[in-house]
């Protein structure tokens, strides 16, 4: 019997390399990078490597790829408050130490009013009715007790701190990217987009652009928009430009409008179709209809240069 005779959902119930099926007391391995075949132990696997290689490594590909260019969640999600897509801008929303949550710039501007319809004229937190702090040093004890309740958003602001030696922090790198890490792991795609900024630039650390580019794809998998935009551009730097287009695609979606315009240069370099920059416009309109309220439109007329986009 062949290790091809006994398939279960694309894999192989016998081992690739000496063929013997599932005894009660064992169970079979697959192989880890393109979960194809398995084997009964690792002598099997590394006996059959050299004939499984390549096979192993264009399937591998294919399944990185899936990942890589899987539509994500949008980066932020939506305001606690007023329920609609937050922006992709910073300018567009804030973070609350006192309650953790990210809420839209709107909200964060409109006034607040008490259970009877009653108007706060202290200045409170528009989620948690928390007072607002009044100090750097409030401020920084907050999030720290955020922090140690594994708060992704507060862990990365707090690798912001250190990275900039900012609101009474030193300045310590080594520090930064410690908590990075750790908010990358907790979900916060914006930190792992830090960790690649670092490797590529040497900022703190040797540079390494194998790992700045591990690290940019984890945050545009994520949801990171800057990182799926800079490995767009890497795309057509290296002349792969329809899967440059894929990136810029998903980056729009997300409401990159870098992104965007260079679609537009592609299309002007004969690298995408009008098609494609008709599909991105539309696909960034809807995004921008997602995210537009009245308030949020009162705070940047307010403001005069703000956006929120």
């Amino acid at each position: 019997m062949s290790a091809d005779d006994n398939i279960t959902d694309g894999v192989s119930e016998v081992c690739a390399n000496c063929g013997k099926g599932k005894e009660s007391s064992k169970s079979l391995k697959a192989c880890t990078a393109c979960k194809m075949v398995k084997y009964c132990n690792r002598e099997c696997q590394i006996a059959h490597r050299p004939q499984h290689k390549k096979a192993c490594k264009k399937r591998a590909a294919e399944l990185y790829d899936e990942k890589l260019f899987k539509q994500p969640p949008s980066q932020y999600g939506d305001c606690p408050i007023c329920f609609l897509r937050l922006p992709y801008l910073n300018t567009g929303s804030t973070y609350k130490s006192c309650c953790g949550k990210v809420i839209c710039s709107g909200c964060a501007y409109a006034p607040v009013y008490d259970d009877k319809g009653n108007k706060i004229t202290e200045k409170t937190c528009p989620f948690c009715r928390s007072p607002i702090c009044i100090s750097d040093e409030e401020e920084n004890e907050r999030i720290k007790r955020r922090a140690e309740s594994e708060d992704a958003e507060a862990i990365f602001t707090l690798g912001h701190f250190y990275a900039n030696g900012e609101y009474g922090f030193p300045q310590d790198y080594d520090k930064a990217l410690e908590l990075w890490h750790q908010a990358g792991k907790l979900g916060n795609s914006r930190a792992y987009y830090n960790i690649g900024g670092a490797y590529y630039t040497g900022n703190g650390v040797e540079m390494d652009t194998k790992k700045a580019w591990h690290y940019y794809n984890l945050a545009a998998m994520g949801g990171d928009v800057k990182a799926r935009n800079i490995l767009g551009v890497e795309e057509v730097n290296v002349g792969n430009c329809d899967r440059a287009l894929r990136h810029f695609m998903i980056a729009v979606e997300g409401g990159d409008d870098y992104s965007l315009e260079t679609i537009r240069k592609m299309v002007r370099n004969g690298h995408a179709t009008k098609d494609d920059y008709s599909k991105a416009l539309i696909t960034y309109q809807e995004y921008l209809n997602e995210i537009k309220s009245d308030q949020r439109d009162k705070v940047a007329a307010a403001d005069g240069h703000y956006k929120y986009y």
